[in-house]
């Protein structure tokens, strides 16, 4: 009787073992598994934030931020082009404070009840700057050169213009 419960024994000790075994590995095949998806995960990131960054990249190439020739110009001049930029963005959003129907620098009239805005500047160097306006139904951009006179003051002029074609549905 007692060899056949230390038979007995040894067979669930051996049922247990293998029951143990196992289980212990399908659960480290499952981790192995986690492990691989979060890695090609992972790898799918990596690739994602670097087109981001390279798209960052180029989108920023024609901004004066990005700009070191552009910003050592002004800095060799003494300004301080942290407080410079905005300044000169400001002088063009300040346009948009005016009276009557015709703005100070877009070349076109409102064709509707509301004024010609400049919505969104870029500054590209230290000379250009781009600029879109719209009246709120029609839109367009303006290219206009700058500079800073000997008395400190911003002067912008000018230099191409376009209106979007409506399309007429």
């Amino acid at each position: 009787m007692k060899n056949k419960i230390l038979m007995y024994l040894f067979i669930f000790t051996v049922l247990l073992l293998i029951f143990q075994y196992v289980n212990s590995k399908n659960i480290l095949d499952k981790y192995e598994e986690d492990i691989v998806k979060v890695k090609s995960k992972l790898a799918k990131s990596e690739e994602t934030v670097k087109a981001l960054e390279n798209e960052n990249f180029e989108l920023s190439y024609f901004n004066i931020e990005g700009n070191e020739d552009a910003l050592t110009y002004f800095e060799a001049q003494g300004y301080n082009t942290e407080k410079l930029i905005p300044t000169i963005i400001d002088g063009l959003y300040n346009m948009n404070n005016y009276e009557g129907d015709d703005h100070p620098i877009v070349p076109y009239v409102s064709m509707t009840d509301s004024k010609l805005l400049i919505n969104k500047i870029r500054v590209l160097n230290h000379k250009w700057i781009i600029a879109n306006f719209t009246d709120g139904e029609f839109w367009g951009e303006i290219f206009v050169s700058y500079e800073i006179d000997e008395n400190n003051n911003l002067k912008y002029k000018l230099v191409e213009y376009l209106m979007y074609p409506t399309i007429n549905e």
